[in-house]
């Protein structure tokens, strides 16, 4: 009976213990021991919290005898990254430096979690500071992809895509200021949904509220799961509000949203070094769209690459302010030379260039919303090419440029505030490719419409693995 139930994805898990089909306590006990079998090979959750996650699965199941009322994710085993804060537990950032770092309280979207009933089994790992594609640090070593352990899980938030991928809780929590739900999403073959800005509250207690504004205004938290339903439910419970972060904003559904098979926009450029399987898998998922009924077309985008470039004047400036020097007290050498390549870029930090990427921002999100007026969902790459080898980021500023341009379309998402859903469309050469379909601000729910369609010609994708 164990087996079978680590597979169960949120709704079905939930539903289960509802139905009484099985207890919390059978549930956490089925991810717990997927985590003490599989995890030794993937190093994908790094804080294992089993004891008190069966302590807290039997409380459940006297709530439940006891009639008492129940959240939507009631007795879900789910993991944290090392990057939120659960309180009492350290929040590190994969830093040992921060290894005593104790967060005071929930996080918002962690107390959301709580409330829905969700139990959290362990926190996964994560690249230092949360600033690489892929998932290794000194501290808990490197994380490997499920489907193969030469290729990178993605990053940052690679622990909890590899942890989900294999069974080890039906969602796992991640963030994203740059990719880092949808590349190892990508990864690993799962679903996500970046949120669009302000759609889920983002802040941490330990860390405090000075917080620069590309965090404030580019980073979102987010779930990561096996199916597009899961993600829409996980999503739901994520999104509420909190005066923590007076960014967010109550859920929104906007009045007069086209529940017909609305058009869909495909870039006319791609990129420069889109590889053919990634290119493939946009013809086939247009294709795909077009026979469920949906209009397709190619559509002109403004330049995604001086998103990027405008991206890094506003971050990593904000990085040199408010990180620099403890990355470079803290840091391994290796991340320490992956932010010095970047900020090679802007060896004369510039007010004017900071204020004017940050006016051009408010430009730029115009010229999008005008386009997505007419193509609500634009159907776009994840990365440009197939999940990369691991530290393929380390070798100076060319190649972490070359990085940038590969994960162009993540990047431009970010910069804009603009939902994404990341979701696989198959396998090609053994490893899983996929797409992210971009919405308009407060229609997250639209890209979960239309991933749906995708999901429902394709399956659930990390199945493949369990046999492995």
């Amino acid at each position: 009976m164990s087996d079978e139930i680590w597979r169960l994805g949120v709704c079905e898990t939930a539903a289960a213990i509802r139905e009484e089909k099985y207890t919390c306590y059978e549930v956490v006990r089925s991810a717990i021991d997927r985590l003490h079998e599989i995890n030794p090979r993937l190093n994908a959750v790094s804080v294992d919290l089993s004891e008190e996650a069966l302590q807290q699965a039997s409380e459940a199941d006297s709530q439940l005898q006891n009639n008492g009322d129940i959240g939507p994710l009631f007795g879900v085993p789910i993991t944290l990254k090392e990057n939120i804060d659960l309180k009492g537990k350290a929040t590190t950032l994969g830093v040992e430096r921060f290894a005593n770092n104790i967060a005071p309280e929930d996080a918002p979207v962690v107390d959301s979690l709580k409330k829905a009933g969700a139990i959290i089994i362990g926190q996964t790992n994560m690249p230092e500071f949360g600033l690489r594609w892929f998932t290794d640090n000194p501290m808990r070593g490197r994380t490997n992809n499920p489907w193969d352990t030469n290729r990178t899980p993605g990053g940052s938030s690679g622990g909890a895509a590899a942890a989900v991928a294999m069974g080890i809780g039906s969602m796992a929590h991640g963030n994203d200021i740059g990719g880092s739900l949808r590349y190892p999403s990508y990864c690993c073959g799962l679903v996500t949904i970046k949120p669009g800005f302000g759609a889920v509250p983002n802040y941490n207690p330990s860390l405090g509220v000075k917080r620069p504004i590309s965090f404030q205004i580019m980073a979102v938290q987010g779930p990561i799961t096996r199916s597009v339903a899961d993600t829409r439910l996980a999503f739901e419970v994520m999104s509420k509000a909190s005066v923590l972060d007076p960014w967010s904003v109550p859920p929104i559904k906007p009045e007069g949203i086209n529940t017909d098979k609305i058009k869909i926009g495909v870039p006319v450029i791609l990129g420069n070094s889109v590889a053919p399987s990634v290119a493939s898998s946009i013809e086939k998922t247009a294709s795909m769209l077009s026979n469920r009924g949906y209009t397709v077309e190619p559509v002109e985008l403004p330049s995604v690459d001086e998103l990027v470039e405008l991206w890094g004047t506003i971050l990593f400036n904000d990085i040199r302010i408010f990180q620099l020097d403890m990355i470079r007290e803290s840091g391994s050498e290796d991340i320490v030379s992956i932010i010095e390549s970047k900020l090679s870029y802007f060896p004369d930090p510039s007010l004017e260039d900071y204020a004017m990427a940050l006016a051009r921002r408010v430009e730029a999100i115009q010229e999008w919303a005008i386009i997505m007026e007419e193509f609500p969902v634009i159907l776009a790459p994840v990365s440009l090419q197939p999940p990369l080898g691991h530290a393929e980021d380390i070798g100076g500023s060319d190649q972490y440029k070359k990085m940038e341009e590969l994960q162009c379309w993540l990047i431009a998402t970010n910069f804009l505030g603009l939902p994404s859903v990341a979701l696989p469309t198959g396998i090609i050469d053994g490893l899983p490719t996929g797409v992210q379909l971009i919405g308009r601000r407060f229609h997250e729910d639209q890209c979960l419409d239309v991933a749906q369609v995708i999901e429902d010609e394709v399956g659930i994708l990390v199945k493949n693995l369990w046999s492995k």
